[in-house]
C-alpha cells in the first residue's frame, strides 16, 4: 500500500505536467497567422520598392488588414487602402521605400472576433534592385498611398488643419469679447467711483 502511495504521489504531478504542456502548446487556430510576405520579415530589398503584399492563413471575409510602415528616420511611410485578393493576401501600394531599417505593422481581425496587431522588420537597401510587384498583386488596381499632397496642409489632413483653424479663431475671438467686456467693467466702475 505504502508503494502505491508513493507511486501516486510521484506520478500524479508529472502526468498533470505533460498534460499541460500539450494542451498549452496548441495553436489558437481562431487567429489569423502571417504566412509569409513581400518583403518578408527580415529580408534586404531595394530601396525604391512600391509595393507590399502580405499572406495569412485566413482573412475575415471583406476586412482588409490596416498596414502601416515606419521608415528608418521614425516617420510614418505613406501605404494605400490595401486590397484584398481572395481570402488569405492582402496587397498595399507604397510610397517607394527609402534605404535602412523599416518596420511595418499590420492590424486585422480574426475570425473569432479579436483585433491583432503585428510587426517585423526588413531592410531597403541601396545598389539592390527594388523588389518586383508580387505576382498576387499584378492585375489589381491598388489605390495610390496618401504622400501629403493636396489633401494635407502643415502637414495634417485638410479637415484636421479647418478644424484647428477654425479653433484658433474661436479662442482668439473668445478672448478680444472678454478683454472688451474686462475694460467696459473697469471704465464703468472708474465713472461710479468718480461720482
Amino acid at each position: 500500500m505504502r508503494r502505491l502511495r508513493l507511486l501516486t504521489a510521484t506520478a500524479g504531478p508529472a502526468v498533470c505536467a505533460c498534460a499541460l504542456l500539450l494542451l498549452g502548446g496548441a495553436p489558437a487556430y481562431a487567429h489569423t497567422a502571417l504566412k509569409n510576405a513581400a518583403p518578408a520579415p527580415g529580408a534586404t530589398v531595394g530601396a525604391g520598392t512600391d509595393v507590399v503584399r502580405l499572406t495569412f492563413d485566413n482573412l475575415t471575409s471583406g476586412i482588409a488588414p490596416k498596414i502601416r510602415m515606419i521608415g528608418p528616420d521614425g516617420k510614418d511611410i505613406p501605404v494605400g487602402e490595401p486590397v484584398v485578393t481572395d481570402t488569405t493576401t492582402a496587397c498595399a501600394a507604397v510610397s517607394p521605400l527609402p534605404k535602412g531599417v523599416i518596420t511595418l505593422t499590420y492590424s486585422l481581425t480574426a475570425g473569432d472576433g479579436d483585433a491583432q496587431t503585428n510587426a517585423y522588420q526588413f531592410e531597403a537597401a541601396e545598389g539592390a534592385k527594388p523588389a518586383g510587384t508580387p505576382a498576387a498583386c499584378a492585375d489589381l488596381s491598388l489605390p495610390a498611398p496618401q504622400t501629403g499632397g493636396s489633401d494635407t496642409v502643415a502637414g495634417m489632413s485638410r479637415t484636421t488643419a479647418t478644424a484647428a483653424v477654425a479653433g484658433t479663431f474661436a479662442v482668439v475671438g473668445g478672448g478680444g469679447l472678454l478683454a472688451l467686456r474686462t475694460l467696459r467693467r473697469r471704465r464703468t466702475l472708474e465713472r461710479v467711483a468718480g461720482d
